[in-house]
């Protein structure tokens, strides 16, 4: 299918404000940018304020002058950093204990839980699609998978499939706290 944008509405791509950037992190005038990029001052100075687009070939030298990799040069147009404040993670509350959503349900196909509960607060059996990872931040937590059960301490780790029945119990007299990532698989189809 062709391209029916015209040339003249195709976004153009600026890469000035991170060129600049990386020169000044590096304490480079643009003479010794273009002394090492083997580029001409004045188009150096058009690149940086956006009023010329470097070539392919032209970028590689930048980059190489400036000693970052060319794909950093590009980055002015990422998207800014997602936040969630602790005051606006979602919280659910069960019998003896709770679940914070640290990511704040922003991902997709990912999610990260705090859990907190009393001593002696089961899970109950239960699944997820994916791969669970657990950190344990407190207490003594026994864990069980399929015909597995292990007994964890305060950075313990352990991995699993999610999607094979599991449960987590708080053991002993301390409360239990535990990080908890899981992480959607596409399987394949059989």
């Amino acid at each position: 299918m062709a391209n029916t944008t015209k040339p003249e509405a195709r976004r153009r791509i600026a890469v000035g404000r991170e060129v600049r950037r990386w020169r000044t992190e590096r304490a480079l005038t643009l003479a010794a940018v273009a002394e090492r990029s083997g580029l001409n001052i004045g188009y150096l100075s058009q690149i940086e304020n956006d009023k010329a687009a470097p070539s392919l070939d032209a970028l590689a030298a930048l980059a190489d002058a400036l000693e970052v990799p060319a794909a950093w040069l590009l980055l002015s147009e990422t998207a800014p950093p997602r936040v969630v404040r602790a005051a606006e993670r979602p919280v659910s509350e069960f019998p003896g204990g709770r679940m914070e959503r640290v990511d704040g349900g922003l991902s997709r196909g990912f999610s990260m839980l705090e859990v907190s509960a009393s001593p002696g607060i089961a899970t109950g059996a239960h699944t997820h699609p994916g791969e669970e990872h657990h950190l344990v931040l407190r207490g003594r937590w026994r864990m069980r998978q399929g015909d597995h059960e292990i007994e964890l301490g305060v950075g313990d780790y352990v991995a699993w499939d999610g999607t094979i029945p599991h449960d987590a119990e708080v053991i002993g007299d301390e409360p239990g706290e535990m990080l908890v990532v899981s992480r959607r698989v596409d399987r394949p189809v059989a």
